[in-house]
């Protein structure tokens, strides 16, 4: 991932019901949910909703697809996964961690390293 694709994505998770929305279609999986669902189990507006789910489709971190007469909206996983192997790509020095889903790195870490929390 580039620079400016992770700065893009990053600016749009970076309000507090973008974040909410991209979490819940994360939970959802790559099923998704339609926008009244989202609407509906948010509790936003569908007008603040459409706003920000345009934010996050922009960032390339959803995506929208017909079924019928609804939009159902998904995750892009892809795009998640790229921006933490970005986040992640040099950390603890370049030893071999484990720093996606987990707090703790291998002993390979120094004291400085991964905030100094060890396996």
């Amino acid at each position: 991932m580039e620079m400016k694709a992770a700065v893009t994505s990053l600016s749009a998770l970076a309000h507090e019901s973008r974040l909410t929305v991209f979490r819940a279609l994360v939970q959802a999986g790559p099923a998704g949910l339609t926008a009244g669902k989202l609407a509906e189990l948010l509790r936003l507006a569908p007008s603040s909703l459409s706003f920000h789910l345009k934010e996050l489709s922009h960032a390339g971190l959803v995506s929208g697809r017909q079924a019928g007469r609804f939009v159902i909206y998904a995750a892009e996983f892809d795009a998640m996964n790229g921006l933490l192997a970005f986040l992640t790509e040099n950390c603890c020095g370049g030893n071999p961690c484990t720093p996606v889903g987990a707090v703790t790195c291998s002993s390979s870490c120094d004291e400085a390293g991964c905030n100094g929390v060890k396996d």
